[in-house]
């Protein structure tokens, strides 16, 4: 299995995906520059965080017109395996990959904390290896994660069980108050219709190893290596 990570001018996460896929999984793994369209074979893409082309116009506005992800449109069409998060989430919405919109965080700040996340899907190549309901903590850091979608969206979200993860408190409980952006429905990343994209604003690949204060976040990729078909 090969990983290709992709790098935008502002991308900030690409060298910590890069190690948990070369590292950490033993997988071979390569980057993919924006300007290219090379996808050098890779069986599974990582879009990572950052601030893509610097954010300009509005988080992944931009990045979506570069070469590199018309090839990755093409891709997914072909049920590539895709991993977008945080501003690679924001990418994959702007891109038609993922439904929905990003905003502004609801106290319009920019947030950098750990959360408690709530499985919601257990059986997508993203998700396999934890179980629905369980409770995890994995870090976020962005000031555009309020995820917003319109009333029937969501409710499709919800009878195609794409909602991945919540945000919820240390009991599992969805509440408002465990909402630290305002996403509709506490809700912190979502699947494509084949379930084989997944965008996400938390970040797993910064809680993938104890020395980083937990491994929760370890599980998303070990998924990707057990659900690969």
């Amino acid at each position: 299995m090969k990983f290709g990570v992709v790098v935008f001018p502002g991308s900030n996460c690409e060298r910590d995906c890069y190690y948990i896929a070369d590292e950490v999984l033993k997988k071979e793994t390569s980057y993919l520059w924006h300007k290219d369209r090379d996808l050098k074979d890779s069986d599974v893409i990582i879009i990572p965080g950052g601030f893509s082309y610097g954010d300009y116009l509005r988080a992944g506005g931009i990045a979506r017109f570069s070469p590199i992800m018309e090839e990755i449109v093409d891709f997914a069409k072909k049920g590539g395996i895709i991993i977008g998060i945080c501003n690679g989430f924001q990418v994959l919405v702007e891109s038609g990959l993922l439904p929905g919109a990003l905003m502004l965080n609801k106290n319009l700040k920019f947030i950098c904390d750990t959360v408690n996340l709530k499985i919601e899907n257990d059986s997508s190549v993203f998700t396999n290896q934890y179980k629905k309901g369980e409770v995890v903590r994995i870090p976020i850091a962005h000031k555009e994660g309020n995820y917003f979608a319109e009333e029937n969206i969501v409710k499709q979200l919800e009878d195609q069980d794409r909602i991945a993860l919540r945000y919820c408190d240390s009991n599992g409980n969805v509440t408002d108050e465990a909402n630290p952006n305002g996403s509709v429905g506490n809700i912190a990343g979502v699947l494509s219709v084949n379930k084989r994209v997944l965008g996400l604003m938390p970040h797993p690949e910064r809680m993938a190893e104890e020395i980083l204060g937990g491994n929760d976040g370890i599980k998303v990729f070990h998924s990707i290596l057990e659900g690969v078909v």
